[in-house]
């Protein structure tokens, strides 16, 4: 199964797509990870982002593209992949559609002030970036990973009002991504309107989804 997570920030596309990969044996593939995996490996397309990142600016979609077409070649994405931050526009969509098929699109439902709550107690891991929350998802011990042992974080973008303003520009320029899938047939909605809903709970949701998906391809 090809699938795209589709959802507004904090609506836990990271969370629920790691949990995802395990089960079905497919990579979760981010694109912002990717991105920063480039910067850190100094290659001389990982500069080239860095240039517009450090000024401020957006990396051109031709990049992007250029780095998940090379990704989707490898051995691990013949059975599908879990595609997580990519695409956020229309023009990424369509881009998207000549690299790779996509069977099924999550858009996952959750209010701006459960999503405020949710970022604005969110840690990350510097070492290999699992995912926390200090309501939902306690790590064992105190701001250490309990995976790797990694120093746990919070993003400088996940304050409450940077986290309004994101999601702004989420409604603006992504949104129009849900009718778009919608008319293709793709599109599955989960909500979620409660902030302590465990995420095993939201992924059985999902994988529910994904096997009724699978049925109607085989039928």
């Amino acid at each position: 199964m090809r699938i795209v997570m589709l959802g507004p920030p904090g609506a836990g596309k990271g969370t629920y797509a790691s949990r995802l990969t395990e089960i079905l044996g497919i990579p979760h593939i981010s694109t912002g990870d990717m991105v920063r995996e480039e910067i850190k490996k100094q290659t001389p397309l990982g500069k080239r982002i860095k240039e517009y990142s450090d000024r401020g600016i957006l990396v051109p979609d031709e990049i992007i593209i250029k780095l998940l077409a090379e990704r989707l070649k490898k051995q691990d994405c013949k059975d599908g992949f879990i595609l997580d931050g990519f695409p956020r526009t229309i023009n990424q969509a369509e881009a998207l559609e000549k690299i790779a098929k996509i069977d099924l699109v999550i858009n996952l439902e959750v209010p701006d002030e459960i999503i405020i709550t949710r970022l604005s107690n969110r840690l990350i891991c510097g070492k290999c970036g699992a995912i926390y929350n200090l309501l939902t998802l306690k790590p064992k011990k105190e701001g250490i990973c309990d995976k790797c042992g990694g120093k746990l974080y919070q993003r400088k973008d996940d304050r409450p009002e940077v986290i309004r303003e994101r999601l702004k520009v989420y409604r603006k320029q992504t949104e129009p991504l849900i009718e778009y899938y919608t008319k293709r047939g793709l599109l599955r909605n989960v909500r979620c309107d409660d902030l302590m809903i465990p995420p095993e709970v939201m992924v059985k949701k999902i994988v529910e989804i994904i096997k009724q998906q699978k049925e109607i391809k085989s039928s």
